[in-house]
């Protein structure tokens, strides 16, 4: 019988433990048995999520309860929610359904009285706020330590957002994307775009900015995670748990819309009509339909 540092998932954790866990998980006695146990939660729970068991120990190794914790601790995880999270972190498909059907669609009867739009909102930014990564950094469902059900974990999060949301420079925060980000939409690389006068292009920016305020908070999203996270359709297809072809007409309108709010903006804005106006509409939608080619077929 294997035992202590010679068991297979004994070792993995320790090698991924801090330092300073080390020495406490070499004096537990059954660890091997108790971390078994754990994979096994998490395997009977999701059957079709695909994960390893070294990923899920190297995930259960950055939670880890600090030296001195209670020896309940570690044996009390809730493996198989914590299995989910991390599956999900990875961007594992069949766990990012698995989280919207059994996770997120169960936070609005838990929000109290709101207005369904709000709870639409709230539930197109969990999902990019626990789903995405930013800026390299992994998704914050890795934050997930097992401590307490995923689902109460979910909705916390979810109620500090309609707290920030009651408040318009919450709201701001929450929804509005910065400068650089919308750059992205404006294709940066294009050299039409340096032509433009410095006044066209500032209105350019705040006409795409006016535009995508006004689009429905989903189709915002869906933009959103499309064009700045570069998400396919096939991944948000498994986020929102929808056909693969839906997703790409829900994007496709989203767009078109957006394309037409832009335009009325500018419009607006520049005192501009006819082929002058629609010169620079063609800079948007080129990158639009550039990022959209190949991914719709």
């Amino acid at each position: 019988m294997t035992s202590g540092e010679d068991a297979p998932l004994t070792r993995v954790l320790l090698a991924r433990a801090p330092e300073d866990r080390r020495d406490w998980l070499r004096e537990w006695p059954g660890l091997e048995a108790l971390l078994a146990g754990h994979l096994s939660a998490g395997e009977g729970a999701w059957p079709t999520v695909k994960l390893t068991p070294e990923s899920f120990l190297r995930h259960l190794a950055r939670h880890l309860p600090a030296p001195g914790a209670p020896e309940d601790a570690l044996r009390q995880l809730h493996a198989a929610d914590l299995y989910l999270a991390c599956a999900c972190a990875e961007g594992e498909p069949q766990a990012l359904l698995a989280f919207e059907q059994h996770v997120l669609r169960k936070v609005p009867a838990r929000l109290g009285s709101l207005p369904a739009a709000t709870l639409d909102e709230v539930l197109q930014m969990l999902r990019q706020r626990l789903l995405l990564g930013v800026g390299g950094a992994p998704p914050r469902i890795a934050d997930y330590a097992g401590r307490g059900p995923l689902l109460a974990w979910v909705r916390i999060v979810a109620a500090r957002m309609v707290g920030a949301m009651s408040s318009q420079n919450g709201r701001q925060e929450l929804f509005s994307e910065p400068p650089e980000a919308l750059d992205q939409l404006l294709a940066p690389d294009n050299p039409e775009r340096e032509v433009l006068r410095a006044d066209s292009s500032e209105a350019f920016s705040l006409a795409l900015r006016a535009a995508l305020a006004a689009l429905p908070e989903r189709e915002r999203a869906l933009l959103r995670m499309h064009h700045l996270h570069g998400l396919t359709m096939d991944r948000l297809a498994t986020m929102y748990g929808e056909s693969r072809s839906s997703i790409a007409r829900h994007v496709a309108q989203a767009r078109e819309r957006l394309l037409r709010l832009t335009r009325h903006e500018l419009a607006a804005r520049l005192k501009l009509e006819g082929r002058e106006l629609e010169s620079l509409l063609g800079l948007v939608r080129s990158r639009l339909d550039l990022n959209l080619g190949g991914m719709m077929d």
